[in-house]
């Protein structure tokens, strides 16, 4: 999981008074590249810009991106394409406006994948998927994931973060204590005489994965809840970058960031697909998201004697503002130029993780529905190993 960083935690009422202060800043542009070498084919994306929501009496946009690792089969990376934005949809209630939509979207996040998950393990099969989804409204980034397809953001002033975490076992230490402590095995598979090879895994059922979709036969220690992680993105923009582990195995951060940039997001996420084939080969099904979030070109005032300008044939990606740009802003109100993080939630725990977000206004929901009761049971080691629901398949 990724280190605690020094951000300072925001209120997100008070990122929207500012922008209200600041004479409505403009959603930035999304541009995104999606690029992928299959090995077997259980990889799947969801890209979707533009998506509306009534909000009072306008209309407001937002766009959606996820990324589907599948592994025993591809039905579950499938069947949560399909499903999971629609159950974040429905755990919103239709009349937020858009502060409480954004306070109520962690919460919404977290019901979402625990309702896809047991409404996917009631159809008795048996594959597992990671997810990593990220849903962008404005300048407000939320990310929810499980497993270990990540999510990075590199903002314009070139600072890194961690959108998602990495639910190995081998590398999260607070995964391997919570299966421990609930009653489940973390070790290595043994070939005999004592000998162990590959990655910590879960036993039973012998996942090297702490948290996923699906996945009904492994015990009830691998859970759905995701860590959720909702950032706000400074006017200037960034890039973010999701991948599967096919990328993360091969290249670090740094490496994919620096090895794409300058370039548009269709050519970074095949830049970045190649970086890593030519790194490790392809030894697992490689793919890559790009999205820039780019402010939004605004024209020059009309000068006497009008003068026109030319018009540049490639609008850099990463470029800063100048002083003379935001010089009419009141000053107590500048947009800061970094990543300010407004909320963050890593616990499996599904109470902690579904009550914890403070108190929402006007309501203080969704709850939680009586399988996914039965869920957080099974997550904090009150029901017996390998029955991961009581009404669940065989």
């Amino acid at each position: 999981m990724s280190a605690k960083t020094e951000h300072h935690t925001v209120p997100l009422s008070v990122l929207l008074k500012r922008e209200l202060a600041n004479e409505k800043i403009e959603n930035p542009e999304i541009i995104y590249g999606l690029a992928n070498q299959s090995k077997k084919g259980e990889d799947f994306t969801l890209l979707k810009t533009e998506c509306q929501r009534m909000v009072g009496d306008g209309v407001s946009t937002f766009s959606v991106f996820g990324l589907f690792d599948g592994h025993n089969g591809s039905a579950a990376a499938i069947y949560s394409k399909e499903n999971l934005l629609n159950n974040v949809l429905s755990a919103l209630p239709s009349d937020l406006n858009r502060d409480e939509w954004l306070l109520a979207l962690p919460r919404a996040l977290v019901a979402a994948f625990v309702k896809t998950d047991i409404e996917f393990q009631e159809k008795a099969q048996t594959s597992g998927t990671t997810v990593t989804f990220v849903i962008i409204e404005g300048w407000i980034i939320t990310v929810a994931s499980v497993g270990d397809s990540r999510g990075m953001l590199e903002s314009t002033e070139g600072e890194f973060l961690y959108l998602s975490a990495d639910h190995r076992l081998e590398c999260n230490e607070e995964e391997r204590i919570r299966i421990t402590e609930s009653g489940g095995e973390v070790g290595r598979l043994n070939t005999g005489g004592g000998a162990e090879i590959g990655p910590l895994r879960c036993w039973p059922g012998g996942l090297c994965l702490s948290r996923s979709i699906g996945d009904m036969d492994v015990g009830p220690f691998i859970v759905p809840v995701p860590h959720v992680k909702q950032v706000k993105l400074s006017s200037s923009g960034g890039r973010v970058i999701i991948s599967s582990d096919g990328v993360w195995d091969a290249l670090s951060a740094e490496v994919a960031y620096d090895c794409c940039r300058g370039m548009p997001p269709d050519a970074a996420a095949e830049q970045i697909v190649k970086e890593a084939v030519q790194a490790k080969g392809l030894r697992d099904d490689t793919t890559c998201i790009v999205i820039d979030m780019l402010p939004v070109e605004k024209p020059p005032a009309p000068l006497p004697p009008p003068k026109r300008q030319g018009r540049g044939v490639f609008k850099s990606m990463f470029r800063k503002k100048s002083a003379e740009s935001s010089s009419n802003i009141d000053k107590d109100y500048l947009e800061p130029d970094v990543v300010e993080e407004l909320f963050e939630e890593g616990s499996a725990l599904l109470s902690e993780s579904s009550s914890n977000l403070g108190k929402l206004r006007p309501w203080d929901g969704p709850f939680l529905c009586p399988s996914c009761h039965e869920k957080k049971e099974a997550m904090e080691g009150k029901r017996r190993s390998g029955d991961r629901y009581s009404s669940g398949s065989d």
